[in-house]
């Protein structure tokens, strides 16, 4: 895990110097929460607001014949944290008492799935066709599409999620 890491960071960065883009960028870019979505979904770019509806739970299906598969990282990491302020704007306590609130209203059948790391995140994205997940943008590998959030990507200075 930690060789394929590595090789990702070495191959960006490579890109990066070549590319001419600036090393401020890519720092920037490290610090950032990236959002996938399975390379099926219907979707590349969304604004800051569809991206809130889809992790509370508001928006359920890409269309008709696939739903939204929501991935959290589990409590503590930075990627969680960043998330529940910028998307949710609730504390950990908050945040639980809001998927129990919603699922016993039956607006939802389940509250989102845990993962434990980044990896793992990656893994189910790319095998669940309407799977979205967040993760730190250094860790996102081949496989994953990248959705802009209000035409950014991680690494932009306008970027809104780190």
């Amino acid at each position: 895990m930690i060789r394929r890491t590595r090789t990702i960071e070495m191959l960006l960065l490579t890109i990066m110097l070549f590319g001419g883009v600036l090393s401020g960028t890519a720092q920037s870019k490290s610090n950032d929460v990236a959002v996938v979505v399975n390379p099926a979904a219907p979707v590349s770019d969304l604004t800051l607001s569809q991206a809130r509806r889809i992790f509370r739970g508001d928006q359920q299906y890409w269309n008709a014949d696939l739903p939204i598969v929501l991935l959290v990282r589990n409590p503590p990491s930075r990627e969680r944290d960043i998330i529940l302020k910028q998307l949710y704007s609730m504390t950990e306590a908050e945040f639980k008492q809001y998927w129990i609130a919603k699922i016993f209203r039956a607006e939802a059948t389940s509250g989102p799935k845990i993962v434990y790391s980044n990896s793992m995140a990656a893994d189910l994205v790319k095998v669940i066709p309407g799977a979205i997940a967040f993760m730190a943008a250094r860790d996102v590998d081949p496989g994953l599409k990248v959705v802009k959030i209000d035409g950014h990507l991680p690494g932009d200075p306008q970027y809104p999620l780190r």
